[in-house]
């Protein structure tokens, strides 16, 4: 029997890929139709947000969602990964550097930033994952990009042998490469430097404290569709009828001034999801709509 839909939080262990986990969900759920929002490196852990069967259509609404993660950021040590899985590429002695400089150089980097992604990140390039490029010896060659860092903080420092491994916390906008922050701190203080230890421990309103591990992924309690929905979206309680309308392709004519944003979860009397509605003019009109089954 095939499980309700409804989103699945999952705490990410190190050493496995975001596809090894929505492939261990599969089988421990009983079905194919699984997907996550945000990968996360194999050396990384933390927050996996899958959506199960008819969820996996509200994911492409979390993957948007603003992030918190937890690192270690080594400075005095750069690898061509820009974390702690690719090659030593340069050394420096970083143990000249005060507190005050490494300050100033991460309050740099903190507001709206123009980022180069790391040459190892999931950006397609003519078609082709950037990492995939990089692993065939090809030249890669990423564009910048601009992100918000809400957040940048240093929680804590430590010096051994000419190397400072600092631990951070970082709130941020989707798209921002933590590696892509470590090695830009490095390379501001000039003693390059890499990623360490990643942990996402948010992703919007979904912490990786109501997470389970993988190993209970079978028993785990799916968050319901429509309550979802709204942990992510603005909600708009619709009549009966509006609900049937805009099931059938409708739109409800003149209530875009009735949602704050551009977008919003329709939820029916009886609480059901309808589905996501965007205004177009002065209208309301599905932008996905939700399967009959799977609306609760």
């Amino acid at each position: 029997m095939r499980p309700d839909p409804g989103i699945l939080l999952v705490d990410k262990p190190g050493g496995l890929t975001s596809h090894d986990v929505v492939a261990r969900a599969r089988r421990a759920l009983g079905t194919r139709k699984i997907g996550h929002a945000g990968t996360l490196d194999p050396m990384a852990t933390g927050l996996l947000v899958l959506g199960v069967e008819a969820a996996t259509r509200l994911l492409t609404f979390v993957v948007g969602q603003d992030k918190t993660y937890l690192a270690t950021i080594r400075l005095g040590v750069g690898t061509d990964s820009d974390d702690a899985d690719g090659e030593v590429i340069d050394t420096s002695d970083a143990s000249g550097l005060d507190r005050v400089q490494i300050d100033a150089a991460v309050a740099d980097l903190r507001g709206a930033i123009s980022q180069v992604p790391s040459r190892v990140s999931a950006i397609k390039v003519d078609g082709r994952r950037a990492y995939e490029l990089a692993r065939a010896g090809e030249e890669v060659t990423l564009t910048s990009r601009e992100v918000t860092v809400a957040r940048f903080d240093v929680l804590a420092e430590r010096r051994v042998d000419g190397v400072i491994d600092l631990d951070v916390v970082v709130d941020c906008s989707s798209g921002t490469y933590i590696r892509a922050l470590a090695r830009d701190l490095g390379a501001a203080l000039g003693v390059g430097g890499h990623l360490t230890a990643l942990r996402r421990t948010r992703i919007g309103p979904f912490e990786v404290t109501d997470a389970v591990a993988v190993d209970d992924l079978g028993g785990a309690p799916l968050r319901a569709v429509a309550d979802a929905a709204c942990d992510v979206l603005p909600r708009l309680d619709v009549t009966a009828e509006q609900a049937r309308d805009l099931r059938h392709g409708k739109r409800l004519r003149g209530l875009a001034g009735a949602i704050e944003g551009p977008r919003a979860a329709a939820i029916a009397p009886d609480g059901a999801l309808v589905g996501v509605v965007q205004p177009r003019g002065g209208d309301l009109k599905s932008e996905m709509n939700m399967p009959e089954e799977a609306r609760a």
